[in-house]
């Protein structure tokens, strides 16, 4: 069992499945702007927008174009659907003691949790709450701070080896989800712990030490 006091949800591959939506919009971007989409998915699972612009396309001005493409993210919910167990995990844990991480602006995270029928947090770290986003530590950061609580009695839910990184960097613990990548990536980018799909996680209240009971598998 992993014991803590909270957890760090990201969002999209964790919560929710949105792959369809995120990949029919970075296929037309690419097609506009004549890119290969295939370099650009490579890089784009679980960081800002405006970073894999950045990466992929140097040349063009990645907050308008960021801008703009988060914008048609926002009215575009086709294919966005909650992940098998994430509503009934949500529900058995206090609202104090869980927050969504994500590296999609507030109106797109509040817009997916809302089709997708799931509630939206107390606490919801989003791209404009940090200057670095993932695999940068700040997000996780920020989300255990407005939890009011250490790092360290916190653990991270995440699919995307960028994330992963940004969880132990902060000095969490991470649960890794083989939802987007492999069992060996996520390992190899730092997870303690990985598991094949959301409903393999049982999550208890302990009352003695710690809050929280996780149990695996």
């Amino acid at each position: 069992m992993i014991t803590c006091d909270a957890i760090l949800f990201d969002l999209d591959g964790v919560l929710i499945d949105s792959t369809s939506c995120i990949a029919r919009h970075w296929k037309d971007w690419a097609g506009r702007h004549g890119l290969e989409i295939d370099r650009i998915m490579r890089v784009a699972h679980g960081i800002r927008t405006i970073e894999t612009i950045r990466q992929v396309a140097p040349h063009l001005d990645a907050k308008k174009e960021a801008d703009l493409f988060d914008a048609g993210e926002v009215v575009d919910t086709a294919g966005v659907v909650a992940i098998n167990g994430a509503s009934l995990l949500l529900a058995s844990l206090p609202q104090d003691a869980w927050a969504i991480v994500t590296s999609g602006n507030p109106e797109l995270a509040r817009a997916r949790l809302t089709t997708s029928g799931l509630p939206i947090p107390r606490v919801l770290v989003t791209a404009g709450d940090v200057r670095q986003g993932k695999p940068a530590p700040e997000p996780y950061l920020v989300g255990a701070k407005r939890l009011g609580l250490e790092a360290r009695k916190c653990v991270v839910l995440e699919d995307a080896p960028a994330g992963v990184r940004a969880g132990k960097t902060a000095g969490m613990r991470v649960i890794g989800i083989t939802s987007t990548h492999t069992r060996q990536m996520l390992i190899e980018n730092g997870a303690d712990f990985v598991v094949d799909r959301l409903r393999d996680l049982t999550i208890r209240e302990t009352g003695a030490g710690h809050r929280l009971g996780i149990h695996l598998g």
